[in-house]
This record gives C-alpha cells, structure tokens and sequence, in this order.
C-alpha cells in the first residue's frame, strides 16, 4: 500500500508571523511564497501543518 503525500505550499508572505511559525515554515523547506514541498502525511507534519494553517494550502497528492 502506498504512502499518503502531501503538497504544502505558502500561499502568504512570513513577514509579521512568530518566530515560531518562520520557523516551522522554514523547517518544512517553505521559504518564498508559492514555494512547494511534497512531505509524507503523518502527525509530525498535520502539526506542522497545524502551525501554520493560516499560510498554506494543503493538497493531497497520490
């Protein structure tokens, strides 16, 4: 059985977020906007992702 993956990509800029949240951004390799990563989909990244909801779209990819 494959693998569930996920697209993340910022979608807005980091200026003005916390520290925290650049720095998560930037622990999922997210650094300019319209940046993408592909990650595997498991509760690291969905807190991760968490974080950071409000500055990326998540897609699922197969």
């Amino acid at each position: 059985m494959a693998e569930k993956l996920l697209k993340i990509t910022l979608k807005k800029s980091l200026i003005g977020s916390l520290p925290k949240q650049r720095a998560t951004a930037a622990a999922l390799g997210l650094g300019k906007i319209s940046s993408s990563t592909i990650r595997k989909d498991n509760g690291v990244t969905r807190g991760m992702i968490r974080r950071i909801e409000h500055l990326v779209s998540v897609e699922e990819v197969s």
